[in-house]
């Protein structure tokens, strides 16, 4: 009974992975002509205004992150993914996953940039804030 359990988990899992796995559409193309201005990969809307811890992450976002993520966290063609992208929902990548980047780094997993280091010189508040930042530029372009 145990083993039927353990397949039927495994199955269901593999669907949910296969599910959510992006397909062409939700990739980056890696043709320039496709790209957005200056190389981002999204076309980010900025909303007026931040709230205050968001505008802490803000500058910590364009202290440790910008360089790779780009403006805005639209992402940088040939660097790094943008992370005002469905991929990076709360329901998909939630807080504890940037947490988890930010402190050890990540496997490359979904698109083409190779692994991501850890990032030195943040602290588990200082990603806090740069949650905020993303998850508030993630609300005003409708991923929620």
């Amino acid at each position: 009974m145990r083993s039927i359990i353990v397949v039927a988990a495994l199955l269901v899992g593999g669907g949910v992975g296969y599910a959510i796995w992006p397909n062409a559409s939700q990739t980056p193309q890696s043709d320039p002509a496709s790209n957005l201005e200056g190389g981002a990969l999204a076309d980010v809307l900025v909303p007026e205004t931040l709230s205050q811890n968001a505008q802490i992450g803000q500058l910590g976002f364009e202290a440790k992150c910008a360089a790779c993520h780009g403006a805005n966290a639209a992402g940088q063609d040939g660097v790094a993914p943008p992370l005002v992208h469905i991929i990076y929902e709360p329901s998909h990548h939630g807080d504890e996953a940037f947490q988890r980047a930010a402190a050890m780094g990540v496997r490359g997993h979904h698109w083409p940039f190779g692994d991501m280091p850890a990032v030195e010189g943040v602290t588990r508040g200082d990603v806090t804030m740069i949650i905020a930042y993303i998850r508030e530029l993630q609300r005003a372009n409708g991923i929620k």
